[in-house]
């Protein structure tokens, strides 16, 4: 699957506001979908970079021998899923915003597992 077609299908998650694959190396977005007024992804992408990369610290510095399948963000209104791409040959992760009234977190992170194994970079 194409990185368009990745976001596209992405965004039929129900309560899906906005996705992005992110280089957390750079910071940088691959590429965005959604977003809007109240969620920029680009400013999103930069910031969840300092959170994946605070994380990998901790494993490190932990010594454990695992990695992070995936890392929730919990908000009054929302739920912010990042995925960290383990198929894909560098630094990449993925980004999914959704309205906490109706998105179904459980559905979410099956899409994004599924998204990132088919995902091709």
């Amino acid at each position: 699957m194409n990185l368009e077609t990745a976001l596209k299908e992405a965004m039929t998650v129900d309560g899906a506001i906005g996705v992005a694959v992110v280089d957390y190396e750079s910071g940088m977005s691959l590429g965005t979908l959604g977003g809007g007024q109240g969620l920029d992804l680009d400013i999103a992408a930069a910031g969840n970079t300092e959170v994946v990369r605070a994380k990998a610290r901790t494993l490190a510095t932990l010594q454990m021998n695992d990695t992070v399948e995936d890392i929730l963000i919990t908000l009054g209104q929302q739920y912010h899923l990042i995925r960290p791409m383990t198929s894909s040959s560098g630094s990449l992760f993925l980004y999914l915003a959704l309205d906490r009234s109706r998105g179904n977190l459980a559905l979410a992170r099956h899409a994004l597992k599924r998204i990132e194994a088919e995902l091709e970079v």
